[in-house]
């Protein structure tokens, strides 16, 4: 940047802030950091006391703080933007709309809802580079429409190009080049909800578990299709399983027999209808018994244990989003969950504002 005189600047692009202080009336901004200078702006920079500005100097292989966090974007959402479609002051690609630039600095929100996801390497390559940050949402969580999903900006006013090459080159080092960032929208599915036990197979308690599982699956794009009461016997929900598959389910909840009791017999009957276990326990109080599995077609099983149908918040509203978006999960991934995998039993539960799956 330069210095130049206020009656010299008209078209210059300012690198500051300019503040207007009226004693009992106002103190703000009048004109913006990245503002281009006009005829008309001189008398109002004079009368603020600012006989010289300091201006952006475009020399050669350096950019602008703007242009630094467009590249920052691409990293983000991929695309360039050409790619990106603009809707009055946004652009939307990929279920995403990015805020102009502004003083550096873009934002991220969901157009749409959906799984958030983050790419968490690269992410941390492009933090790690100095002069240029993006911080988002935990990633594998759940959003809506609307929701703020990142923010990105350079930290100087300018910054060489050698710089954010040398970022994008530690993200095609990473991952191949792929977005940071990407929400997966959540994709209409046939339920089918099994419920296990000899007491409410015999009529003797009444089943609460199967509402339960109707509101937390309102929230999202699926339709239950078949309600199914099972008694203890492994065979019988086999069959009910193999049943709901053959009516076309895309997802199978069974509730109950899923302890270490002789008479819980759910895994076993999980895995005598052809499902691939992932993991049967998990790091995650309430749900450590819990069973995913998915069948060769992809459809999803599930065993849910008992706190799914008391407790606010499982494991389950942690699996559930992703497998509603066909975002495979995997034993890995289970695995880490145990570092934030304990749920606080806050009196009043403020999830997923809260720590609890992150």
């Amino acid at each position: 940047m330069k210095v130049i005189s206020t009656k010299d600047a008209v078209g210059c692009i300012l690198c500051h802030d300019i503040t207007q202080i009226i004693k009992g009336h106002t103190k703000g901004p009048v004109f913006r950091k990245g503002h281009i200078v006009t005829e008309e702006d001189i008398p109002v920079l004079l009368r603020v006391g600012k006989e010289n500005l300091y201006v952006w100097e475009p020399k050669e292989g350096m950019l602008h703080e703007d242009e630094g966090a467009e590249i920052l974007r691409q990293f983000c959402q991929g695309g360039s933007r050409k790619e990106a479609a603009f809707e009055g002051e946004k652009k939307c690609f990929r279920y995403m709309s990015a805020s102009r630039a502004s003083e550096g600095k873009i934002e991220l929100t969901a157009e749409m809802d959906g799984l958030f996801k983050v790419d968490k390497k690269a992410l941390y390559e492009v933090n790690s580079q100095g002069e240029m940050m993006i911080a988002t949402r935990h990633g594998n969580t759940e959003v809506r429409k609307g929701d703020k999903l990142a923010g990105m900006r350079v930290i100087p006013l300018v910054i060489s190009r050698e710089k954010m090459d040398k970022a994008g080159d530690a993200i095609r080092q990473e991952n191949g080049g792929k977005p940071i960032l990407s929400l997966l929208p959540f994709v209409p599915k046939r339920v089918a909800v099994i419920t296990t036990g000899s007491e409410v197979y015999k009529g003797r308690i009444k089943d609460t578990f199967t509402p339960v599982l109707e509101e937390k699956l309102g929230h999202y794009p699926v339709t239950i299709i078949s309600r199914t009461v099972c008694d203890d016997d492994p065979q019988m929900v086999t069959d009910a399983i193999r049943g709901a598959l053959e009516m076309g389910a895309d997802l199978v909840l069974c509730t109950g027999g899923m302890s270490v009791d002789p008479d819980d017999r759910t895994p076993l009957a999980i895995r005598n209808s052809g499902a691939k276990i992932v993991i049967y326990g998990a790091p995650v109080l309430p749900g450590a018994m819990f069973l995913l599995s998915y069948m060769e077609g992809g459809q999803a099983v599930m065993g849910l244990p008992g706190c799914v149908m008391y407790a606010e918040r499982t494991i389950f509203d942690l699996v559930l989003p992703r497998v509603l978006a066909d975002d495979p999960v995997t034993k890995e991934e289970i695995a880490t969950l145990g570092e934030g995998g304990l749920c606080l039993n806050c009196p009043v539960c403020t999830y997923p504002n809260c720590g609890f799956g992150k």
